[in-house]
C-alpha cells in the first residue's frame, strides 16, 4: 500500500500548478509582486465546489508542515513540507451538512473545526494521524465531538490557556461560548459572555501590552458587527466587559488582529467597500488604554476589493482580500499612521471588484516562509516571498551537522561563503541571528535553545530544518 503514496504525489503534481516565479508582474496567470507561486491544488482534487478558511500545523516531531483547508463539504489536510509537490492526504467530512462557512484552529496537535451547518458543533481531529497515511487521499473520521452548540461561525483558541471560544452560535446571544479543551478529546463547556451580543470573529491573548491594569489577564478582542468588543475572560464564571470601540461609516465589523506589541488592533469591515464606495479600507485602533480604544487612523488601498481575514506576523500584516487576493503590508511604522503595501499575490486575476470571490483566508506562520492562501473558487495556493530564495528541498551548497544537535551545529559550504545564520522557532519567531566573516565553515552554539524543531536560514536564502535534542 505504501507504494501508492509516491505515485499519488506524481499524479497530484500533474494536476496542480508547479513552482512559478513572479516575473514581470505575473506568476503564470496570476498577477503578483514579491511572492512566487509554489503550487496550487484545485477544488476538484478535494471533491468540493467551494473553499473557505485555512490554518496550519507544524509537526513538533519532525518539523513537517501541513495546510488545513475548509471546504464546503469538509476539511482537507495537505502535506506542504515540499511546497512545490504538496500531497493531499485526505478529508474529514462535515459533521452534518455542507456549508459555505467552516473554520479551523489548532491546539496541542489537534484540529478543532466548526461550521455554520446546523448541528455541527466542534469536530476534533488528531493531527498526528497524518504521519501515517499510506493510502492517500483518505476519508478521515473525527476523534471527538463537542455538541454544546450547533452552528458556529468561527472558533478562537488561546493556546496559552487551552480554551476555545465559539462565536456566532445560538448561545449567549451569539457572543463567545467558552470551551475547556485542555484535554482535547474531552472538551467541556465553561460558560460564555452575552454582554455585547453577536460576535463574528475574535482574538484572545494573555495580555502583555502597554495597559498595566490588565497585565497577565486573558483578554478577548471581538469583532462584533458594529463595534470592537474588549472583554476580560480570565474568570470564565464571571467575564467582565471592559469597553467597546466604534468607528465611522461602519457596516459590518468583521475580523481583527493585534500587533505583536498589543498596542494596535487592525480590523476590517467586510461591507463598507460596497456600502460606502471605499477602496479596501482597514481601520487601526489604538488600544494602549483597554478602557478607551480609539481609532488611530484608517488605511485605504488602491483597489476596491472587499477585505476579509487579516493576520499579523512581526512587522507585516497579511490580508486575504477576496478578489484582490493576498496583500502584504509593512506595518513597522503603524505608530506613525503608516501602512505600506509591499507584496501581493492575486488568486482571482479577473478583476478586483467588490464581490465575494477569491481569497478567503491566509496562514503566514510557517517557519519555512511558505504561505497558505485558501481561495473560494480556485482552491489551495502555496506562495513564498521571492527574496527567500530556494527552500531546503532544493539543491543547496550548505550542509549542517550534527542534526539532531545539542550544543554545537557545524555549517559547511561547497562554494558560497557563510555571512549570516538565522534560526526560527515553529511560531516563526527569530531566536538567533549571527553574522560571520565569509568563511566556508562555521560553528553555531545552540546550547541555549530549548529542545524542539527549528528552521535555520543561511545567508537569508537557503533554509534547513534543525532538531535540538
Amino acid at each position: 500500500m505504501k507504494r501508492l503514496l509516491p505515485l499519488l504525489a506524481v499524479l497530484l503534481s500533474a494536476i496542480t500548478f508547479a513552482q512559478t516565479p513572479c516575473q514581470n508582474g505575473n506568476a503564470g496567470p496570476y498577477p503578483c509582486n514579491g511572492l512566487d507561486l509554489q503550487s496550487r491544488i484545485g477544488l476538484n482534487v478535494f471533491g468540493t465546489d467551494r473553499g473557505n478558511d485555512s490554518w496550519g500545523w507544524t509537526d513538533p516531531q519532525d518539523g513537517k508542515e501541513y495546510a488545513l483547508m475548509g471546504l464546503g463539504n469538509g476539511t482537507a489536510f495537505v502535506d506542504i513540507t515540499d511546497p512545490v509537490n504538496p500531497i493531499y492526504l485526505g478529508k474529514l467530512p462535515t459533521h452534518t451538512d455542507p456549508s459555505t462557512w467552516r473554520d479551523i484552529k489548532v491546539y496541542n496537535n489537534y484540529a478543532f473545526i466548526v461550521s455554520e451547518a446546523s448541528g455541527h458543533g466542534i469536530q476534533v481531529f488528531d493531527l498526528t494521524r497524518l504521519r501515517n497515511v499510506s493510502n492517500a487521499p483518505e476519508t478521515f473520521t473525527e476523534d471527538a465531538h463537542y455538541n454544546g452548540f450547533g452552528h458556529c461561525h468561527n472558533l478562537v483558541i488561546n493556546e496559552e490557556t487551552g480554551y476555545a471560544y465559539g462565536v456566532g452560535t445560538s448561545s449567549f446571544s451569539g457572543g463567545p461560548h467558552f470551551v475547556n479543551i485542555q484535554d482535547p478529546l474531552n472538551p467541556v463547556a465553561a460558560g460564555g459572555f452575552s454582554g455585547d451580543n453577536y460576535c463574528h470573529d475574535a482574538q484572545v491573548v494573555i495580555y502583555n501590552g502597554p495597559d498595566t491594569d490588565y497585565t497577565g489577564r486573558e483578554i478577548f478582542f471581538g469583532s462584533n458587527e458594529d463595534r470592537v468588543s474588549i472583554v476580560d475572560v480570565t474568570n470564565k464564571s464571571n467575564p467582565i466587559g471592559i469597553s467597546n470601540g466604534f468607528y465611522s461609516s461602519v457596516d459590518y465589523t468583521h475580523q481583527g488582529w493585534l500587533t505583536e506589541d498589543q498596542r494596535y488592533f487592525i480590523i476590517g469591515d467586510e461591507l463598507d467597500e460596497s456600502a460606502f464606495g471605499f477602496n479596501t479600507r482597514t481601520i487601526i485602533f489604538d488600544v494602549t488604554d483597554l478602557d478607551n480604544p480609539v481609532v488611530h487612523f484608517e488605511y485605504e488601498a488602491d483597489n476596491e476589493a472587499i477585505d476579509h481575514n487579516g493576520y499579523v506576523k512581526g512587522d507585516e500584516f497579511y490580508l486575504a482580500s477576496y478578489r484582490a487576493g493576498l496583500r502584504v503590508f509593512d506595518i513597522s511604522n503603524i505608530g506613525g499612521e503608516e501602512m505600506v503595501e509591499t507584496k501581493f499575490f492575486d488568486t482571482y486575476p479577473n478583476n478586483n471588484s467588490t464581490n465575494f470571490d477569491g481569497a478567503w483566508s491566509v496562514y503566514p506562520y510557517f517557519a519555512s516562509g511558505n504561505i497558505v492562501i485558501s481561495d473560494i473558487d480556485r482552491g489551495l495556493f502555496i506562495v513564498r516571498d521571492s527574496s527567500l530564495g530556494v527552500n531546503e528541498n532544493a539543491t543547496s551548497n550548505f550542509a549542517i551537522y550534527p542534526n539532531p544537535a545539542q550544543d554545537i551545529v557545524n555549517i559547511t559550504s561547497k562554494t558560497e561563503p557563510i555571512n549570516q545564520v538565522e534560526i526560527f522557532n515553529m511560531l516563526g519567531q527569530k531566536v538567533l541571528d549571527l553574522s560571520f566573516d565569509q568563511n566556508l565553515s562555521e560553528n553555531v552554539d545552540v546550547s541555549n535553545l530549548q529542545a524542539g524543531m527549528y528552521v535555520m536560514k543561511v545567508n537569508a536564502s537557503t533554509t534547513k530544518r534543525l532538531l535540538i535534542d
